[in-house]
């Protein structure tokens, strides 16, 4: 075992691409192993109405995920643990507040949830910044008090999306808006992953004093990576939105631990520097597999 495990270090070594990289290893494992299974045992997957389904359904859950990861790779053991309750709160004051009111433009519509998701998380990062208290009570913090605002918003599920987005659950064919969503935000983010900016957030995540000893403005790298956090969940509380076509107070909540589980599943370590979006797409995509073969 020793042996082997030399012998794998040395061909990172030689590899350093594949050192960068080695965290996908068990999530592209799995989700081959996983495929394989689904094919014997659920093979309807991969029919037209299942991919649709799937990827109506996994898409929030993607999105999330990349709503963590760069909160994760900036540092201090930063995991946003409120990103289900604001995924909720996004979803439901959207319901009550604005289609409750007759606002129903898509660019009103996809205004507000960004607009919403970058608000908050520029006041956690201003709490985590200049008050200097830890990520993980603020975002705790967060997530109690949006538990609590949801329920206040809307006691029970009840409401409708904007009635262009009806069609969008149902999830009937793999080219849906939802899909063409799904794309262009995997795209921002592999646009986002080959800036300077990127790489910034990655050495404050791996050594915040070694960064800001180098010159890296680093209060702006953890604003940065909480404003694209806030994209992300903006995003995945839209999605989700069209998923229910309705509001719902509770639900959101779960997507805390599935989207940390997927994160951390994809190799993205929460003590900072190391991961990627890459790896939290794939893990997303083994949460659902997992599900799926269970079910």
């Amino acid at each position: 075992m020793n042996y082997f495990s030399s012998q794998l270090n040395k061909f990172y070594s030689y590899n350093p691409r594949l050192e960068r990289e080695k965290h996908l290893l068990v999530p592209i494992v799995l989700i081959i192993i996983l495929f394989i299974v689904i094919i014997f045992r659920a093979p309807q997957l991969f029919s037209s109405n299942g991919i649709g389904g799937a990827i109506i359904v996994v898409t929030p859950l993607i999105l999330a995920s990349l709503a963590l990861t760069p909160i994760a790779l900036v540092g201090r053991g930063g995991v946003d643990l409120s990103v289900g309750p604001l995924i909720g709160f996004i979803n439901v004051s959207l319901v009550a507040w604005l289609v409750g009111n007759g606002f129903t433009s898509p660019f009103l519509v996809v205004s507000y949830v960004l607009g919403a998701g970058i608000l908050y998380q520029v006041i956690v990062a201003a709490i985590i910044i200049y008050v200097r208290v830890s990520p993980i009570i603020v975002t705790l913090s967060g997530y109690l008090v949006l538990t609590g605002v949801n329920l206040t918003i809307m006691d029970r599920p009840s409401g409708f999306s904007p009635e262009w987005m009806f069609e969008w659950g149902y999830g009937a064919e793999i080219l849906s808006p939802i899909f063409f969503i799904l794309f262009g935000m995997i795209i921002i983010w592999f646009l986002f992953s080959r800036t300077v900016f990127y790489q910034q957030i990655l050495l404050t995540g791996a050594d915040e004093r070694m960064a800001f000893a180098s010159g890296i403005n680093t209060v702006a790298a953890r604003f940065g990576a909480h404003i694209i956090a806030g994209i992300f969940a903006g995003m995945a509380a839209f999605t989700y939105t069209a998923l229910i076509s309705s509001g719902d107070p509770t639900q959101g909540n779960t997507y805390t631990l599935a989207a940390i589980t997927a994160m951390v599943l994809g190799g993205t370590s929460p003590a900072g520097g190391i991961g990627g979006g890459l790896g939290s797409v794939l893990g997303s995509i083994n949460m659902y597999m997992i599900s799926y073969v269970l079910s």
